[in-house]
């Protein structure tokens, strides 16, 4: 009986040292651009800031990325080799977006959270990495795969085709206008689907410029016509699902904002204060000299 005993509760004490591990594992994902080399995966690893095989790997290929970017990115940006990769950890219902890149030149994170709730992906801990500079719009494919991976849950089609749109023209936007404000405009317009599914072309053309002159934004024909475009392919989706998700995001947006911010300020002082020892040993070699 002691001996059975003992059996069991070597088991259990097993059983209960794997468990957190094996549902770590379970709750992350690493997704490599098929065209990496070695040196180039192990160089992505390094900015996910987690080891290779202490998370379960998968791949994402070139055929991939074009199944959501044909149509919205130009085929030259979108290229014939997968290099962008992605981390994705899942966390706690309520914990909100935590999303940041490397080596990504043209998608901000605010840029990513923002569609990513259109998709559907929330409460999750992304890192968007590539062994050298790219656009980054490619990166949503491995999201939705390492995110459909991890729930057992098959995103919308429709709504993942709608989130790459969104992430191009928002992007595009923000190469004019900033990319915190592009989201804002963007997210409000999201926010007002059940309005904006009932005008017309023309009612839509006034409130965005309405919403972009909160912002002290105007926008060109172009820019107008490409967010009336996403207002119609917003109207696929479920308007309150999609409500609720942009309203979780608001405030994980505010503070990317706020933290911009106050890096932005903090350089600010740095340069400042750069500028006044500066000034002063400037002054005194001026003294001294004569």
């Amino acid at each position: 009986m002691k001996k059975i005993l003992s059996v069991l509760l070597a088991v259990l004490c097993l059983t209960a040292l794997a468990t957190p591990a094996y549902a770590e594992l379970n709750q992350s994902r690493a997704v490599i651009g098929a065209d990496l080399n070695d040196e180039q995966i192990a160089a992505v690893y390094q900015a996910f800031g987690v080891s290779r095989g202490s998370v379960i790997e998968l791949k994402v290929t070139n055929q991939e990325e074009r199944q959501y970017l044909e149509g919205y990115v130009d085929s030259a940006i979108i290229g014939t080799r997968s290099i962008s990769s992605v981390y994705v950890e899942l966390l706690p219902e309520g914990s909100g977006m935590d999303v940041t890149t490397s080596n990504i030149t043209w998608c901000t994170p605010e840029m990513y959270i923002s569609a990513l709730a259109t998709a559907g992906v929330t409460d999750a801990k992304v890192v968007v990495a590539a062994p050298f500079e790219v656009s980054g719009t490619a990166a949503l494919t491995g999201i939705y795969k390492a995110y459909e991976d991890m729930t057992g849950k098959k995103l919308d089609d429709l709504a993942k085709l709608v989130s790459t749109q969104e992430l191009t023209i928002t992007g595009e936007l923000a190469e004019e206008i900033g990319s915190m404000d592009s989201t804002a405009i963007v997210n409000d317009l999201k926010l007002m689907l059940d309005e904006t599914s009932k005008m017309s072309d023309e009612e839509i053309r006034q409130q965005i410029i309405q919403i972009a002159a909160t912002y002290n934004v105007k926008l060109t024909d172009k820019q107008i016509q490409q967010l009336i475009d996403l207002c119609r392919s917003l109207e696929g989706l479920d308007a309150n699902a999609l409500r609720s998700r942009v309203e979780e995001v608001q405030n994980t947006l505010k503070k990317v904002s706020e933290a911009k911010t106050k890096v932005v300020g903090f350089v600010d002082t740095v340069k400042k204060v750069v500028t006044s020892i500066k000034e002063f040993f400037d002054k005194l070699s001026a003294i001294f000299g004569k």
